[in-house]
């Protein structure tokens, strides 16, 4: 007979995660939030992970969210264990993943008195949260008021995480005693109210007489763009870009972490407008701009959009309509692909050379591209070209941040690929977590490329008993932060090794403590024979670790981009 949490409040959060439809719950180990453990893990409906960092724990359930599409729960005791949470709520926040952070706390009377672990946690995530319900303390003498309004808080967070997909936080007070328990439930859970479903069928379509106002300034326009950022992968959509290419006026921008191919696409953005002259740059300049998708890597169109702005920038979102280029006129705010499905209707082709033009442009670009590569030395750059050409099909890739998704953008990517960054805050942290999650909750298997800051900053993510045996990470180790030596700005102060973090340090000791295969290159030859020992089946998850030179990296990559001139 399972054993249930006697804690009434316990009882009540644990029932209505349940009856929402929360299937995982990761766990960070503590004794103020005994209850919600002891009532988690004897739901045999959910399936719960226990891991000891709780930022590690926090980007781990962002992954899994991440790919389910679902919310995942986060449950830690009080204290600073909560802030340590705030890096994944943020990413999450600017990504759209759902996750409900389940934080226990002491009894009001008990916060600021000057004992361990009493800080004040009610709305602490205030500037980066959907909703934050402060729980009453509760117990079998509570009124009914009380009951019913924390039982309202609790299911209006899970509501709004599920409809509007992003991190809500549930902050629930517990006296002692904690580790009291019972054979079942005290208390009756209410029933759920009806979840909108995330569903082109249940989505009210744009008004049509309105939208034709803007397929009218559309079908009149003879230079288009359509930028496209972080995207998770969707046939529809891939099927809708290709349908608007069939218009010769307009240009499709993508991504790495766009998920969409085609070879009429542009998506080494950087690679085509480094080179451009201010007169070429005025040609490009579209009259309409309709974005949609997440973040965008490419810092050159944001600067190019901005000082060249379009007449009209219009963008495609259920939810948000960030003003990145400083010129937004529009937000439609409806999925794409029911957006594009009714605009298609109203829209004609319009003769121009826009898109032959840069289509022309970006044909020899590809060329000067293969050139250089056939004739550098092993390097970042150069790695990158070894790697995605031997990298397994059908697997999803997770990138870290920094130089990782820079290089990537560089490269035409298998589109068997599935790609993901986190990139709604961009930060280096978490990305290793954030991957081991990701590898949880799909069925092909996941490499994940880092570099070396971004891989020990988060090295306690191998401290997780739930690495997947075909986990991969392929380590890039420039010994440091070699971003910073291709930015003009810190190699001209006297502080770059506060810019840099320079080191001498490897993976080979974190493998051995945690269980990983590890190999290591250093050199083209020794690379493309690692790489094959690499992904084979080892019972075991690995590593690879490629050092690159840190002197020459920047150079390199200055030299590739001055190529195109």
């Amino acid at each position: 007979m399972p054993h249930y949490p006697k804690n009434e409040l316990a009882q009540l959060v644990v029932g209505l995660c349940k009856t929402h439809n929360i299937n995982d719950v990761v766990i960070s180990p503590g004794s103020r939030n005994a209850p919600l453990i002891i009532g988690f893990t004897n739901i045999p409906e959910i399936e719960t992970f226990s891991v000891i960092d709780e930022r590690s724990a926090a980007f781990m359930a962002l992954g899994m969210a991440q790919q389910s599409r679902n919310p995942v729960a986060l449950v830690c005791t009080s204290g600073s264990a909560l802030l340590n949470y705030y890096p994944a709520v943020a990413e999450a926040f600017y990504s759209r993943i759902p996750l409900v952070v389940i934080s226990a706390d002491r009894p009001k009377r008990l916060i600021d008195i000057g004992d361990g672990q009493t800080i004040r946690q009610e709305n602490v995530f205030n500037n980066h949260i959907l909703f934050s319900a402060n729980l009453e303390e509760m117990n079998s003498d509570s009124s009914k008021e009380i009951f019913n309004w924390n039982s309202s808080l609790i299911q209006e967070a899970l509501k709004i995480t599920n409809e509007l997909k992003g991190p809500v936080h549930i902050n629930v007070p517990f006296d002692e005693p904690l580790y009291d328990l019972v054979e079942g439930f005290s208390v009756k859970i209410p029933v759920k109210e009806k979840l909108k479903k995330d569903s082109l069928l249940d989505e009210v379509p744009l008004e049509v007489d309105d939208l034709q106002k803007y397929a009218d300034i559309w079908n009149a326009s003879s230079k288009k763009m359509v930028l496209l950022g972080s995207f998770f992968p969707d046939e529809m959509i891939q099927i809708q870009l290709e349908h608007l290419l069939k218009d010769p006026s307009v240009l499709i921008f993508t991504e790495t972490t766009s998920n969409v191919y085609h070879h009429k696409f542009i998506n080494s953005i950087d690679k085509l407008i480094i080179p451009l002259t201010e007169q070429e740059l005025q040609e490009l300049q579209p009259e309409i701009l309709l974005t949609f998708g997440g973040m965008v890597v490419s810092k050159k169109i944001k600067q190019f959009l901005r000082k060249l702005p379009p007449k009209y920038h219009w963008h495609v979102d259920k939810y948000i309509a960030p003003d990145t280029y400083h010129c937004l006129k529009h937000h439609f705010p409806i999925s794409p692909q029911l957006f594009f499905s009714q605009f298609f209707f109203l829209t004609r082709s319009k003769e121009s050379l826009y898109q032959e033009k840069w289509l022309s442009v970006k044909k020899i670009r590809l060329q000067k591209h293969k050139e250089y590569l056939e004739k550098i030395i092993l390097s970042d750059l150069k790695v990158f070209e070894i790697i995605l050409k031997n990298i397994p099909q059908e697997i999803q890739l997770q990138l870290s941040n920094s130089s990782v998704i820079r290089y990537s953008q560089l490269f035409d990517i298998d589109p068997s690929l599935k790609v993901f960054c986190n990139r709604g805050t961009s930060g280096i942290d978490g990305s290793t977590s954030t991957a081991i999650g990701a590898s949880l909750k799909v069925k092909e298997r996941t490499v994940f490329i880092t570099g070396d800051i971004s891989f020990f900053y988060d090295s306690n993510a191998l401290w997780n008993k739930y690495i997947r045996e075909d986990f991969r990470i392929i380590l890039i180790n420039n010994s440091g932060g070699g971003i910073f030596r291709f930015l003009p700005g810190p190699k001209r102060s006297t502080a770059l090794d506060y810019f840099e973090t320079p080191h001498d340090m490897n993976a080979e000791p974190l493998c051995k403590l945690y269980g990983f295969d590890y190999l290591k290159a250093s050199n083209e030859k020794d690379l493309n024979k690692k790489l094959s020992q690499f992904f084979k089946e080892s019972g075991k998850p690995a590593l690879l670790e490629i050092f690159t030179p840190a002197s020459e990296n920047d150079l390199i990559l200055k030299e590739y981009f001055k190529n195109f001139f």
